[in-house]
């Protein structure tokens, strides 16, 4: 069962699935529906939204307090590419609990040199066009790459060709969600 919280403060949120921000009042009652990707999807009396883990603090979590799965590091001498990779996998869909590279969002990942600085390129798209959320989802993505050293920027472009369809989704993305 969850257990309905208390916000203890004015809160940021995002509207799932339009991409609005919009704020919170203190003590807005929420239930936290899923906690992936370092952010909250709440279920709220307006339906649902995102809230950041910089805001965890208003929903009585320490955002510094380590939560079992955290040690799914890399090897030290994993290649940039695969530290890109193993970052996408922790973006989320706010309403999906499978990661962007298991859900098949993710189409391309390159890494180019320009003018001396290290450039990622991720072309990805969304499982519907019309969803508000792509713009925070590839901002998520943008920001988990730029936290790999080494790498000087990240461009995340959102793309609808191929459109994409639940055959694209890996074998783990399907069985996270009980299709196989």
């Amino acid at each position: 069962m969850q257990t309905e919280i208390i916000t203890t403060r004015e809160v940021n949120a995002v509207q799932i699935p339009s991409g609005d921000p919009f704020t919170l009042p203190a003590g807005t009652a929420v239930i936290i529906t899923q906690t992936l990707g370092g952010s909250y999807t709440v279920a709220t009396q307006s339906g649902l939204a995102r809230i950041s883990s910089e805001d965890a603090d208003a929903l009585g979590i320490d955002p510094n307090e380590k939560k079992e799965g955290d040690d799914n590091a890399l090897p030290a001498d994993a290649s940039k590419e695969d530290q890109i990779w193993h970052q996408l996998t922790q973006v989320f869909d706010p309403e999906i609990p499978v990661d962007i590279v298991n859900l098949g969002l993710v189409y391309d990942c390159a890494l180019e040199e320009d003018e001396g600085k290290t450039v990622a390129k991720v072309k990805m798209t969304l499982t519907a066009p019309g969803c508000g959320m792509g713009p925070v989802i590839a901002a998520d993505a943008q920001a988990r790459i730029m936290t790999i050293e080494g790498v000087d920027d990240a461009h995340v472009d959102l793309v609808w060709d191929p459109p994409w369809n639940q055959d694209m989704m890996s074998e783990e993305g399907k069985m996270k969600l009980g299709m196989i």
